[in-house]
């Protein structure tokens, strides 16, 4: 081997104390390694110029270039675990520090729809005076939905209802009624009842009124039942709903399921009673039709009109829930966009609740 062979092989051995030294990192360390070990580093070349020399040389020289090559490495692999034991010892480090008893990230969550919250609220409010939930199907036949409430065929009051047909003969449900007919039927008199749900109506839609929308019927049957328990029931659900007194108004109204029928109106909570677009600049909203059973749909029900009397009411939680929460515009509750349904101030309101 030739005297310039042995300086390089020197060079070498510096090169690799030089490299070793400056790497911070494993990834640094291995890159440096490869360039010095790599065809094109300086024991590359210098194995690929024993072809040079003589042919008694080239043994001797490829043993010392070799037993160079491997002390080398054994050098770099002794820095790369010196290495990984250090960051092993650090990520020790940072696990003692780490406090479990602190909180964790905060997450966003969600909030309920407005509409479902309220119906929550009164759900609760009614279950403590001992009504419970009924539900029914939203495609109804015409019996249900008209013939066992008093509107048969031809009867104008159908006008008042602008029906979705089927192809089948069914239709959508106008309201919630039917479920109170069914209730009658399975359970008999007496009987404290309600059914929320989604209803349909062939309408126009604007500020105040949808095609689609959600309602929250009730009915009380037993002895005795007067207007007056009637009343006591719609003012209590109105002032825990708002959570203060409401102020509201009782007019006559027609109904064929109920006689007497009455229109039970709150002022506008948009507005506070100056008039808007949502109360049609009346400063009162429709919110309560309520009445009497009517004798006919008691019997329908299988239950003596002679015996027992009841009253039925039908909520309108959309128009609630845009009452409680200040929605402006009834199409928001509807639509996907967050920012249409619950105003600032209002968006993590009480009721605005998760159900148990």
């Amino acid at each position: 081997m030739t005297q310039s062979m042995t300086d390089e092989l020197k060079l070498a051995h510096d090169e690799a104390d030089a490299l070793i030294a400056a790497a911070t990192s494993v990834d640094a360390l291995r890159q440096a390694e490869s360039r010095l070990l790599g065809k094109q580093g300086t024991l590359g070349k210098l194995l690929a110029s024993i072809g040079q020399l003589p042919k008694e040389q080239r043994g001797p020289a490829g043993k010392e270039i070799n037993l160079a090559k491997q002390a080398i490495t054994e050098r770099f692999a002794a820095a790369r675990a010196k290495l990984e034991h250090a960051g092993d010892q650090q990520a020790v480090a940072g696990a003692q520090a780490y406090d479990p008893t602190l909180p964790g990230p905060v997450v966003p969550r969600g909030s309920v729809h407005p509409v479902t919250a309220v119906q929550w609220e009164i759900e609760d409010i009614l279950a403590r005076l001992g009504f419970v939930v009924v539900s029914g199907p939203e495609m109804e036949t015409d019996y249900y939905n008209f013939e066992a409430l008093n509107i048969p065929a031809m009867h104008p009051a159908r006008d008042m209802q602008d029906t979705f047909w089927l192809t089948n003969g069914w239709l959508l449900r106008t309201h919630t009624s039917p479920c109170q007919v069914r209730a009658m039927e399975r359970l008999g008199p007496p009987l404290r009842v309600i059914a929320p749900g989604r209803v349909f109506r062939y309408e126009t839609e604007d500020a105040s009124h949808a095609h689609t929308f959600h309602q929250l019927e009730g009915l009380m049957i037993d002895r005795g039942i007067s207007i007056a328990n009637l009343i006591a029931v719609m003012k209590l659900i109105l002032s825990e709903v708002f959570r203060r007194e409401v102020k509201i108004r009782l007019r006559p109204g027609f109904f064929p399921f109920v006689e007497p029928g009455f229109e039970l109106d709150m002022s506008c909570e948009i507005c506070g009673g100056t008039g808007c677009p949502t109360c049609k600049r009346s400063g009162w909203v429709e919110i309560l039709p309520c009445g009497m059973v009517h004798p006919n749909v008691l019997r329908a029900g299988g239950i003596d009109p002679h015996a027992y009397t009841g009253f039925a009411f039908g909520l309108g939680l959309t128009r609630l829930a845009m009452m409680k929460y200040g929605v402006q515009d009834i199409r928001g509750l509807n639509s996907g966009d967050l920012r249409a349904i619950i105003r600032p101030e209002q968006r993590h309101g009480p009721a605005i609740i998760e159900k148990n």
